[in-house]
């Protein structure tokens, strides 16, 4: 799998939203001896411990709907493979496969039980300062 700065090398990261990402994101620093990896304006962080990662994300509203409490990631090495055998499968897609600048090509689709995961293949290493995000440790 390629590498890029701009997303965590961890294969599956789980994003927990919160109402005050700053604030979460400080606190599970100092609770839990996670790290700040890489900060996203202040709508999304990550954090990194060992060789794990979680992201902390905004709980705003989307389509004035709520945003679920969690979702899942995974890494994969081609998305559109991944896609057309989820959808033919019968998952639920969300978001079809798009390329975004900062380096990861997505889709997001839900599960049977209603959990939604994003899966990503990276298509390009990616300077996180060139999208807006601020890499803090590598």
């Amino acid at each position: 799998m390629r590498a890029n700065r701009s997303i965590p090398s961890s294969t599956i990261i789980p994003v927990l939203r919160y109402s005050d990402v700053p604030q979460a994101a400080a606190w599970l620093c100092r609770t839990f001896g996670f790290t700040e990896r890489l900060r996203i304006g202040d709508h999304r962080v990550q954090l990194h411990v060992g060789d794990g990662a979680v992201v902390v994300a905004d709980s705003g509203t989307e389509n004035t709907a709520p945003l679920p409490t969690h979702a899942i990631m995974v890494r994969v090495a081609d998305v559109d493979a991944h896609h057309i055998q989820a959808d033919a499968a019968g998952a639920v897609i969300l978001h079809l496969p798009t390329s975004y600048p900062y380096g990861e090509r997505q889709y997001t689709a839900v599960d049977i039980g209603g959990h939604i995961w994003t899966f990503s293949q990276t298509v390009e290493d990616v300077e996180p300062a060139d999208w807006g995000g601020e890499l803090l440790t590598p």
